[in-house]
């Protein structure tokens, strides 16, 4: 397995190699392999449309395809650091099965020009529009070439859909919130709100995973993708010299300065936290109305699970056809599980090693085939979610729960208790005030992941910098599928309107003493006001406590994926039987 920028890079660009076209009962069988043509397109983009972009991209025409016999599109880009050269195989795929398939580079990216804006609607929203246009009909490549084998809705409006993963997921909600014309989005591992994305605070939420007050820098993350952006300009400097010719080469001019101030700080300025959230969907969710696949990765500490979850209560509130997937991997975990898309050894082919249908391919071919071909009965708009504590063989499908809608499980509470301890009833609590102590300059006394790099080393909290509460062994398996909540009584010497930046997080410990953290998954918070019980919504994930395991929530002071408190505090958690602090699983069995 890859390590370092290059596992980086592989994980980042997994929307646009990872995408499925596998055959299912009702796709037409794979014919021979489509003509490919490398074009560029004039964009002309930004705030007031004056800033010229030269877009390449490979147009992907299935044998048989012209003005008399004409197929419906699918427009896709590529991850971060990518290109779209990473996306021929999926491309090709979906051609061989009858789609006209137009690939490109995003902005800054790959032969593409301009500077990447992180997926904006004025940037590469705009940008994309243009290229449906070509599709339509309506707009020629930068050659002279027009396209009349697309079939039409009306005049200039071709029947086209999206689909891409992690910055190629988030490009179709930037194109579909201002062109009517996209008809079905399916985006994978992206995200809802990029402020949560990289300075999350999992307290004070306004809605969705939106926070009234600034978060925690995910520095790590963030210094990894600003080297893979830069490495990517120096790389493709002859395309569009100026892009690098800036204080924050080949990005936003704002994305640099905001990166070191949070990483500095630990926090985002207003200018920073400005940006992301002009990026994000949930700035203007209220502008997706076309049916929406949203998948995203149970193994993913970038974009978590409660993204997903987010974007999907939105675009069902107001009426949005949308149904949810959770699938084992994402951006912390890159290899799909066998049977769930490519081969399960790292290799993201649409069928499996013995040719296959996967779980996730079938569930993308049934979606684009309705949606752009009316072929078959409406998706079901359900819930679907990976357990790996099935066994099966062949295909995925028997991994996968589901459920009518999101949330799947009903409430189970434990309260905490004394200064180290989860009880299930409230006679049962103890009061009590577990104290600790936050690390100077957010050193870094506890680890649970090196963000992109690493999974797998091991779980630490130094002494004296974290409280603990532990429950009973569990006289029964309990499977948790969603978001967990904290209720929290926290006290500091900073002064009520001076908190500390913490850290939750919920563990499993076997029998042996071994424990384990589903996902690797931390809720970092920074609380505007310490005058009132602490409301904290946990990253989602899915897993089974076995009977005879224990659940643990450990409240740290620091974390080495993030930038925590500049100024030490010493910390304490209150329980009592009027007030004992609250864990909140959803559970679904057991």
């Amino acid at each position: 397995m890859r390590t370092g920028l290059g596992r980086l890079l592989s994980i980042a660009m997994l929307g646009a190699v990872v995408l499925p076209a596998a055959a299912h009962a009702q796709a037409p069988a794979a014919g021979p392999p489509p003509s490919v043509r490398t074009l560029h397109f004039d964009t002309l983009v930004g705030p007031t449309n004056d800033t010229h972009c030269d877009v390449v991209g490979d147009l992907y025409t299935p044998a048989g395809v012209d003005a008399q016999h004409p197929a419906p599109a699918v427009l896709t880009t590529n991850g971060f650091g990518g290109s779209k050269d990473d996306q021929s195989g999926m491309a090709t795929a979906l051609a061989q099965r009858g789609y006209v398939v137009l690939s490109y580079s995003g902005l800054g990216f790959g032969g593409s020009g301009c500077k990447i804006e992180l997926d904006d609607p004025d940037w590469d929203g705009k940008a994309a529009s243009q290229l449906v246009s070509f599709l339509g009909g309506t707009k020629a490549a930068t050659d002279g070439t027009t396209l009349d084998d697309v079939v039409l809705d009306g005049p200039g409006d071709p029947r086209v859909g999206m689909l891409g993963g992690s910055y190629g997921g988030e490009i179709q909600f930037s194109v579909a919130g201002q062109d009517r014309r996209v008809d079905t989005i399916v985006p994978i591992i992206t995200w809802n709100d990029l402020a949560y994305s990289l300075t999350p605070n999992n307290t004070d939420l306004t809605s969705g995973v939106t926070s009234s007050t600034p978060g925690v820098a995910k520095y790590q993350w963030a210094a990894l993708f600003t080297a893979v952006g830069i490495a990517d300009g120096l790389q493709n400097y002859g395309v569009d010299p100026n892009r690098l010719l800036t204080t924050c080469p080949n990005f936003d001019a704002r994305v640099c300065p905001g990166v070191l101030r949070a990483a500095t700080t630990g926090r985002p300025d207003a200018t920073t936290l400005q940006l992301l959230r002009h990026a994000s969907v949930s700035t203007y969710m209220k502008s997706i109305k076309i049916p929406t696949l949203l998948l995203q990765g149970e193994g993913d500490t970038l974009f978590n699970l409660n993204e997903s979850v987010a974007t999907y209560r939105a675009l069902r509130q107001q009426g949005t056809p949308v149904k949810l997937v959770w699938q084992s991997w994402g951006h912390s975990q890159s290899t799909p599980a066998p049977g769930e898309l490519g081969d399960g050894d790292g290799g993201y082919e649409p069928d499996d090693a013995d040719g296959n249908p996967t779980y996730e391919g079938e569930l993308v071919t049934q979606w684009l085939g309705h949606y752009l071909r009316g072929e078959g009965a409406a998706p079901s708009m359900d819930f679907n979610y990976f357990r790996d504590w099935v066994r099966y063989d062949g295909i995925a499908t028997p991994a996968y729960g589901s459920a009518p809608s999101y949330p799947a499980g009903a409430d189970r509470r434990w309260m905490l208790s004394g200064t180290d301890t989860l009880v299930t009833t409230k006679n049962d609590v103890s009061p009590g005030s577990a104290s600790f102590l936050t690390p100077p300059a957010g050193a870094p006394t506890s680890v649970t992941e090196i963000s992109a790099l690493s999974q797998d080393v091991p779980l630490f909290d130094a002494p004296g910098t974290y409280a603990q509460y532990t429950s009973a062994p569990l006289t029964g398996d309990t499977d948790v599928v969603g978001t967990p909540t904290v209720t929290l009584n926290v006290r500091t010497a900073l002064g009520l309107n001076q908190s500390p930046t913490l850290f939750l997080k919920v563990q499993d410990v076997a029998p042996d003493g071994t424990v384990t953290q589903p996902g690797r998954l931390v809720a970092p918070i920074r609380p505007a006001s310490l005058t009132y019980a602490l409301s904290v919504t946990m990253p989602a994930f899915v897993h089974r406590f076995a009977a005879g395991h224990r659940i643990r929530l450990v409240v740290a002071g620091s974390d080495a994926a993030y930038r925590g408190s500049p100024a030490p505090a010493a910390v304490t958690i209150a329980t009592s039987q009027s007030g004992p602090g609250l864990l909140t699983l959803p559970v679904v069995s057991g």
